[in-house]
Parts: C-alpha cells; structure tokens; sequence
C-alpha cells in the first residue's frame, strides 16, 4: 500500500522569469519503505519535501499521503494533518531552548491535549530505545550534537505519524554520532514500520535507506533499489552522482564502517 502518491507535481515559482522548482515529477512511497531524496544543489529537494511536509502546495499534478489530498484541507485542517499524521526531523533540530528533553518529547502530544498517563508511557519508551534515559532531564544546550537530534527524532516518533520527514538529518554531526543517527532511523523503520523519507546530499546516509530517488531540474533522473550489501549499494550511490554532475570528488575515498 502506498503511503506517499504524487502525480506529476509541478512547482512554478513566479517573478520577473518565472522559476519551475519541481516538474512533472512522479513517484509513490510504500508503507514502511526508507526512501533517500538524493540531487545536486537547486534541483529542487527542498521544494518537494515542503510540498511533502504540506507547507507549500503544488503548482499542478496531485499529491496522497495517506490516503489525504493535502490541497483539499483549509489551513487549520492542514495543521492538524501535519500535527497528527507526519513527523519531522531537521537537520539543525529545532530543538526548545527553554524545555528540557523530556518536556520538548513530549510537547506533540501536550498539544494534543493526550492524557499523562499516555504521555508518560510513550516517553519512558522512547527515552529507552533512543538512550536518553540519563539525559532527560537537561536541556538542549546541555547536549551532544548526537543526543540533540536524538531528542529530535523522539519529538517527532511520539504521536506514532504515519511519515516522518528527515531533512539532512545528520547534516551538522560528526561521523559516528551520523551513524548512531542513522541507525536508529533504520531501528525505527523496521522496528515500527514507519515510512521515512529523507533528503540527503550523504551518500553514506543513503546507503541505509531502501531506495534512492534521483531528481535534476526539479525532474526524475533514476531510481536504484538496495540489494544485499551496503557497500555496493553505496558505490551505485557514487556512481549515478557522478551522472548527476554532483560534486562527488571529495567522496571517493570515503570508506563505510
């Protein structure tokens, strides 16, 4: 079952030369599927992932996400999809200052008006399978990089979405707290079954997920499934980037751990 179905999307930015982000663009996303977003800078990655996040709205073409045409809500209809069916995760975590861990866990279902003892249940098993048991009590300018977004991750996990939205998630961590990160994005996959889509210019991020979809111009330019390995999933990664015109120089002496 597809969770994710656009059909021929089109985004036209207007001005003195009017600007097509994205165009014509096709695809669906299966139900549990980790699909990676992968293309060169202004190939228009952001645009969708906010026609995605239902924040901007399509010039033409039609988009599902769960079963929901996003264009047919009204604004407090659309907040409250956003609320209650999508997670995000962003790559500078958004994180409230002034709430500790817990407190900016749990601020989705506080919004929500759940019940404390519900609170309590979800957030005592997310701070477990997300190791911020010993931190739940501090506050965001008291954590790693690495806890950081792994607070971000539970915020947006708690109300159980049907989609979560990652934005270069691991885009400001160091390499092994980037691949705590992603691991515990494939633990989520697999483990809740939630659909993820993520947008990455990382190879090595993308090589977790199930599948990559290529865009150039705001268009499809391929698509490649994982098989087996890691490794030669990774170097097809490489290879279509190369095809792309994406700057891949400095990444070809990357080795996965």
């Amino acid at each position: 079952m597809a969770v994710v179905t656009a059909n021929h999307l089109t985004k036209i930015y207007d001005g003195k030369v009017a600007h097509s982000a994205i165009n014509q663009l096709s695809f669906e996303v299966e139900q549990g599927e980790f699909l990676a977003i992968m293309g060169p800078s202004g190939s228009g990655k952001t645009t969708l992932l906010n026609i995605l996040s239902t924040i901007d709205q399509p010039t033409s073409g039609a988009l599902v996400i769960d079963g929901q045409d996003p264009q047919e809500l009204t604004a407090k209809q659309a907040a409250l999809f956003r609320r209650e069916r999508l997670g995000f995760v962003f790559q500078d975590f958004n994180l409230l200052p002034a709430l500790t861990v817990e407190e900016n866990i749990v601020l989705p279902l506080t919004l929500a008006n759940q019940p404390l003892s519900e609170m309590e249940k979800r957030l005592n098993v997310l701070l477990k399978d997300l190791h911020l048991e010993n931190v739940h009590t501090h506050f965001p300018n008291e954590l790693s990089g690495g806890q950081a977004q792994r607070t971000a991750i539970a915020r947006a996990l708690i109300h159980q979405p049907t989609l979560l939205l990652a934005d270069e998630p691991t885009g400001n961590l160091d390499s092994k707290a980037s691949k705590d990160v992603l691991e515990l994005l494939t633990k989520v996959n697999q483990q809740r079954n939630t659909t993820i889509i993520m947008v990455t210019h990382d190879p090595i991020a993308a090589s977790y997920c199930d599948r990559v979809l290529f865009i150039k111009d705001g268009e499809y330019f391929n698509e490649i499934y994982k098989e087996d390995l890691r490794q030669t999933f990774f170097q097809r990664i490489l290879n279509l980037l190369s095809l792309l015109g994406g700057n891949v120089n400095d990444l070809s002496t990357v080795r996965l751990s």
